[in-house]
């Protein structure tokens, strides 16, 4: 697929991006590339292909998630932490407030 300057310009209106006519025919060019592998994609076969949620197949693998203790490391560290705090509001960082 081909893009020419004005569907580049369309698509960066509706995208909300700048692009400065300067640049409009390098970045139809780049575009079209990016849709032709796209295109090239569509062509893989990928009957009998499972759907996958990642880049392992944990069950054909024999792969598990490690399961380790649901322990706090907080360090017990918290004069340490809040020494410098420039707002310390009982043992938590005082911020300003951002909504009214």
């Amino acid at each position: 697929m081909s893009l020419d300057k004005a569907t580049v310009r369309r698509i960066a209106t509706l995208a909300r991006i700048e692009v400065p006519d300067a640049d409009l025919e390098a970045t139809a060019a780049q575009l079209s590339g990016i849709l032709s592998w796209i295109e090239q994609l569509s062509e893989v076969n990928t009957d009998g292909v499972a759907p996958m949620s990642g880049g392992i197949d944990k069950g054909s693998l024999g792969h598990k998630s490690p399961w380790r203790a649901d322990q706090v490391t907080d360090g017990d560290k918290v004069e340490k932490v809040l020494a410098n705090a420039p707002d310390r509001q009982e043992d938590f960082f005082g911020v300003p407030k951002v909504v009214e």
